[in-house]
């Protein structure tokens, strides 16, 4: 538990980018996913730095980044305000069941209620147990009802 009262976060930075791609990287392999990282350093340079397009929050451990989550805002009109939508949530192997994902994700709910926003969503994997089983232990409920769509020109 000493560890969780040295977590520190910080938001990304360009020279943050080669970090971002190996933390997207090991997350698509710890899905099963790594063909599906099509993205590379100079792309999200573009829309994480030039466009802003969403943000990067690290926890760190010793000032030494140990995870991330990539996050965005988007909008209810049923609730008529902003959400806090998380792209990616990620804590290195070695640092897992150590406290510091739940504490990663209580830091989101706490920033989307510190902005008055109405609601914290992402997506999970179906047979990602592991992840599925933490997010429910926090309070997340699965939105059953809803099915996600895309259409991509990749």
């Amino acid at each position: 538990m000493k560890d969780l009262e040295k977590l520190d976060y910080r938001y990304g930075e360009e020279q943050d980018t080669a970090l971002i791609l190996r933390y997207i990287k090991e997350l698509a392999e710890y899905e099963g996913l790594p063909n599906e990282v099509k993205t590379d350093e100079a792309t999200l340079k573009e829309w994480l730095f030039d466009k802003e397009r969403a943000k990067v929050l690290f926890p760190l451990l010793d000032g030494k980044p140990i995870g991330f989550c990539v996050y965005f805002y988007n909008f209810s009109t049923f609730l008529g305000k902003s959400g806090l939508y998380i792209e990616d949530i990620y804590i290195e192997e070695r640092y897992r069941g150590k406290g510091f994902g739940k504490q990663l994700i209580q830091k989101m709910f706490k920033l989307a209620k510190d902005e008055q926003l109405g609601r914290v969503e992402w997506a999970c994997l179906n047979d990602n147990e592991p992840s599925f089983e933490f997010y429910v232990s926090q309070g997340a409920e699965p939105m059953s009802e809803w099915t996600v769509f895309r259409m991509a020109d990749n």
